[in-house]
C-alpha cells in the first residue's frame, strides 16, 4: 500500500466476489472479506421517457484491484455469508487511476448503482 493510500484508505469496507450460479440456480459468492477504502454516498435518480435509468448509489476509493461487475461491497464490517442478506450493494463499475505520486499501486473507483 502506498503511503498516501495508508492515511486516505482507513475505513474497513465488506467485499464478496461473485462466483457464478451455483447447481440450483441461485447466485454465489465468495465468503466476506476485509478491504480498505475511503467513500462516498449518494444517491439522484434520473427518469426520462424510456423510465429510469441506473445511477450510482456509492463510490468506493480503494487500491483493491480485483473488483467486478457483479460483486458486492459494504460500508463497514460484516461476516455475513450472504452480500443481500447483509445489506451490501452491487458493483456496477470499475475504474482505474494512476498511482500519480509513488508508483506503487494503482486506484481504483468502485461504483455501486441503485
Amino acid at each position: 500500500m502506498s503511503e498516501i493510500a495508508r492515511w486516505s484508505y482507513t475505513a474497513p469496507c465488506t467485499f464478496w466476489r461473485y462466483l457464478g450460479m451455483a447447481e440450483n440456480g441461485d447466485s454465489s459468492w465468495s465468503g466476506p472479506e476485509i478491504i480498505m477504502c475511503d467513500y462516498q454516498g449518494g444517491v439522484s435518480a434520473k427518469i426520462g421517457n424510456l423510465g429510469t435509468e441506473i445511477v450510482v448509489k456509492n463510490t468506493f476509493w480503494s487500491e483493491f484491484s480485483e473488483a467486478k461487475k457483479g460483486d458486492y461491497i459494504l460500508i463497514g464490517e460484516s461476516n455475513i455469508a450472504d452480500p443481500t442478506e447483509a445489506g451490501a450493494d452491487e458493483v456496477m463499475q470499475v475504474i482505474r487511476y494512476a498511482d500519480t505520486f509513488e508508483r506503487t499501486a494503482d486506484d481504483y473507483a468502485i461504483l455501486t448503482g441503485v
